[in-house]
């Protein structure tokens, strides 16, 4: 069964900042506890992907009616929680296995180095059109 957990920028209990105002070793222990996490899931077989993506402000929206003349625009920003991220595409036996794993990037560490409690969406990818699936 895959699985993409999602984390939301936003999502954070309040008092949390965002991460562009955590000094740079908070920043790095989080990092390498999401490293440890993907390095765990490599072992056991079961990461198919993972991927951060750069934040809001650097996100473009394009609306189009066809393909020649999109729109590009640097906003308007939607609500931040509704903002990805990044994510985690697993392949593990049940869907517990996913909550548990979902549950583990929840608790990696904030700017003070208590668990982040950072909202984290499990969905189940439905079908897939990727050539290893």
């Amino acid at each position: 069964m895959r699985f993409m957990l999602i984390q939301y920028y936003g999502g954070v209990p309040e008092g949390v900042p965002p991460m562009t105002e955590w000094s740079p070793e908070a920043a790095e222990a989080h990092y390498e506890a999401q490293r440890a996490i993907n390095a765990e899931l490599t072992e056991r077989g079961e990461l198919v992907e993972a991927q951060a993506l750069t934040a809001p402000e650097a996100a473009k929206f394009v609306i189009a009616s066809d393909v020649a003349s999109p729109a590009v625009t640097d906003g308007p920003y939607p609500e931040a929680k509704e903002l990805i991220a990044g994510y985690r595409i697993v392949d593990v036996e049940t869907p517990e296995r996913a909550i548990e794993i979902a549950a583990q990037t929840s608790a990696t560490p904030d700017h003070e180095g208590n668990p982040i409690r950072q909202r984290i969406a499990v969905r189940e990818v439905m079908w897939s059109t990727a050539p290893d699936a």
